[in-house]
C-alpha cells in the first residue's frame, strides 16, 4: 500500500451545530442509545446467524492473484491532492469530498484529480458536507467518476454495488427522521456486493478512541443485517478508522482525515474474489 504523505495544510472545522446538524424535532433518540452497542453484543454471543459478530481484520486482506482490487478512501475534505492512492481494479470515495460545499471550484478540482487516477472505474458518494451535490446539476460537475444517489450499478467483473449518502445529521443529505431513513434503506437489494455509505452502521467502526458515544446508524445497521453485503464502505466519523469483519461482511471505516485537520490515514486496499 502507498503511504500517506503528512501535510502541515489544515483545514477549518466549523462547529456550530446550527450548520452540522438537522432540527432536532423529528430526530428519533434511537441511534444515540448506548443500549445499542449491549443489544449488538448480545446479538452476537445468542444468534451466531446475525452476521454481526465483529472480529478486527488487517487493512490488507488476502486472496488469490485472480481477485477484483478495490482502494477506498473517504472524508478527504479538499485535501485529495494529499492522497497516494493506490492502484486497484475499483477506486471508491464514500463522501466528504468538500469541507461543507464553500465553493464550486473544490468540485472541480476534486473532479481534475479524479481523472488522473488510473482506476478501471471509479464510484463517488457525497457526505454530509457536500450541499452542493444535492443539486443534480452540480451533481453533473463530475465527469471522472459514477456518482450514487440511493442507487445501484454493475461495475467491474459485474459487482453489484449500491450507494446511499443518507446520515441522521447534515447539512447535507440529512433524513432525521428514522421512518423516512428506513424506507431510504429499503430499497437496497438483496444480492449486493457492495454497499457504499456516508455514515456508519450501529455499533461498528462509529465511534472515536476512547469515547463511548457511538454515532451510528441503527436503520442502516438493520439494513446491513438484512442484505449481507459482501463489503460495506463509510466514512464520516474520522476517528473510527479501520476494518473489521463478520461472518458475511467486511466493514470499512475508510475516513482518511486526522484530529488535527490534515491526512494522517491510508486508503484502504481490499482483494474481493470474483463472483
Amino acid at each position: 500500500m502507498a503511504t500517506i504523505q503528512s501535510t502541515r495544510r489544515s483545514v477549518w472545522f466549523r462547529h456550530r451545530q446550527s450548520q452540522m446538524f438537522c432540527p432536532a424535532s423529528d430526530v428519533t433518540p434511537r441511534w444515540r442509545r448506548p443500549s445499542a452497542v449491549a443489544e449488538l453484543r448480545r446479538k452476537s454471543e445468542t444468534d451466531p446467524e446475525s452476521g454481526m459478530q465483529t472480529r478486527h481484520r488487517p487493512i490488507h486482506s488476502t486472496g488469490s492473484t485472480n481477485a477484483i482490487t478495490i482502494a477506498i478512501v473517504s472524508d478527504t475534505h479538499e485535501l485529495e491532492r494529499e492522497v497516494e492512492v493506490p492502484y486497484a481494479d475499483l477506486f471508491i470515495h464514500c463522501g466528504d469530498l468538500t469541507m461543507l460545499s464553500r465553493s464550486l471550484r473544490a468540485i472541480h478540482e476534486f473532479n481534475a484529480w479524479l481523472g488522473e487516477l488510473p482506476h478501471r472505474a471509479r464510484i463517488v458518494l457525497p457526505g454530509n458536507h457536500d450541499v452542493f451535490l444535492e443539486n443534480p446539476a452540480n451533481r453533473k460537475l463530475i465527469t471522472n467518476a459514477t456518482v450514487l444517489i440511493n442507487e445501484g450499478i454493475e461495475a467491474v467483473e459485474g459487482l453489484r454495488i449500491w450507494g446511499t449518502p443518507v446520515t441522521p445529521v447534515g447539512p447535507g443529505f440529512c433524513v432525521p427522521s428514522a421512518d423516512d431513513r428506513r424506507n431510504a434503506y429499503a430499497k437496497i437489494p438483496n444480492g449486493t456486493d457492495i454497499l457504499i455509505s456516508h455514515g456508519p452502521p450501529r455499533g461498528i467502526l462509529d465511534c472515536s478512541p476512547g469515547s463511548s458515544f457511538h454515532a451510528g446508524d441503527q436503520e442502516l445497521l438493520d439494513a446491513v443485517t438484512r442484505v449481507r453485503p459482501r463489503v460495506h464502505a463509510f466514512g464520516h466519523i474520522h476517528g473510527g478508522y479501520g476494518i473489521v469483519g463478520t461472518e458475511h461482511t467486511t466493514f470499512v471505516n475508510a475516513a482518511l482525515l486526522g484530529p488535527d485537520g490534515d491526512i494522517e490515514r491510508q486508503p484502504v486496499v481490499l482483494r474481493m474474489g470474483r463472483r
